[in-house]
């Protein structure tokens, strides 16, 4: 049984109008009314709201969750996954179909609370123009299957497209060694005229894939710049250019720290980010598109192959394993990339991905004195 989607929500009154938002005050610093007191800005409000009830909400989750032992670090095979069903006082599919409900449910109770907030939008089409094309970009089609998937870089995306080249019929397996080709072969919302987006939108079944915000940055840092020179040469030159004093006038762009891809984020707008690290609110527009299932990368191939299931796909088409030599940005890196970093800094970049962090229900990180001494 499809698990069902929110609750579509009501008009906001005073919703903000379509066409691009005004240019926004620096961080920190709020507006002044005339002849009057400095005026809070609606951004802040948001920022207040979001903290206090995803504070909430993830208290509510460790209480549900208390009896659940960690996920690991590394999802094993399926094979590996059976093994590990048949030890001794292993959880049933049952039991774990349960924890999958209850990881839904509160997920769905935070996506509920946030997209009740005035200005929200409800459709698609309340977006801005610039908006809702990077949405209907990032949404794969599947009329075989009927489902949606909006792709998020850094989430295991190419993955996905792979198992959709299959069930279209373009690869035979999932495990042919061939790179993979991000466009071709595939069938996005934004191809399509509005009639048919809407019917897809009103009777496909949608999903999408998130990850703890920051670990995804790091991910998206150590690929981009570590190993794609297109990226060194288009972003990390101009990123070394600007906040490494006596970098010159023609730096390689090869080595930038990640120091300064945070302060390069400080600066960015989240609307005309790179994919890979635009925000996933600006990408998949949750509270826009109403999702029948948030899957999460900390336990990716279990919620990839219910997804699987639920979308009717062959018993032979499976997600596929996670490659022996790939080594995924881990919480113990991260950790070790945030206390390297002014707290400062963070408390800059952090507002940028507040959504992300409070509709997805990841906790803001620990970067304590006493937690970056451990």
């Amino acid at each position: 049984m499809l698990p069902r989607p929110l609750t579509p929500l009501a008009a906001p009154n005073g919703a903000e109008t379509r066409g691009r938002a005004p240019r926004r005050a620096p961080l920190g610093r709020a507006r002044t009314g005339p002849g009057g007191p400095p005026l809070l800005l609606p951004s802040m409000l948001m920022f207040a709201v979001i903290v206090a009830s995803s504070g909430l909400l993830l208290m509510i989750e460790r209480g549900i969750l208390a009896e659940m032992k960690p996920l690991p670090l590394h999802p094993p095979s399926r094979e590996g996954w059976r093994a590990a069903s048949s030890k001794p006082g292993a959880p049933s599919p049952e039991a774990r179909d349960s924890d999958l409900r209850v990881l839904q449910d509160v997920r769905n109770r935070t996506l509920r609370g946030v997209c009740r907030q005035p200005g929200m939008p409800r459709d698609p089409w309340d977006l801005p123009v610039g908006q809702r094309r990077t949405l209907l970009r990032h949404i794969l089609v599947s009329d075989r299957h009927r489902f949606l998937y909006c792709y998020v870089p850094k989430v295991a995306c190419s993955n996905w497209k792979r198992v959709l080249k299959v069930l279209a019929g373009v690869l035979d397996s999932v495990d042919v060694r061939l790179k993979m080709d991000h466009r071709n072969d595939l069938v996005f919302l934004a191809d399509l005229r509005p009639e048919e987006i809407r019917y897809r939108l009103q009777h496909y079944f949608k999903f999408l894939f998130v990850r703890d915000p920051l670990e995804r940055l790091l991910s998206a840092y150590r690929n981009k710049f570590g190993e794609i020179r297109e990226y060194q040469q288009r972003y990390g030159a101009e990123i070394v250019r600007r906040y490494r004093p006596g970098a010159g006038h023609s730096p390689a762009g090869d080595d930038v720290t990640f120091e300064e891809f945070l302060r390069y984020l400080v600066e960015e707008d989240p609307e005309r980010m790179n994919e890979h690290w635009m925000p996933v609110y600006h990408l998949c527009q949750p509270c826009a598109v109403h999702y029948n299932f948030v899957g999460s990368y900390e336990r990716l191939e279990a919620d990839a192959n219910q997804v699987l299931e639920w979308v009717g796909a062959p018993p032979h088409v499976r997600f596929p394993a996670r490659q022996a030599w790939y080594r995924p940005a881990s919480p113990e890196s991260l950790h070790y990339h945030l206390c390297s970093v002014p707290r400062a800094l963070l408390q800059d970049v952090l507002p940028k991905y507040i959504l992300d962090f409070s509709l997805f229900a990841y906790p803001l990180p620990n970067v304590t004195r006493e937690a970056c001494h451990q």
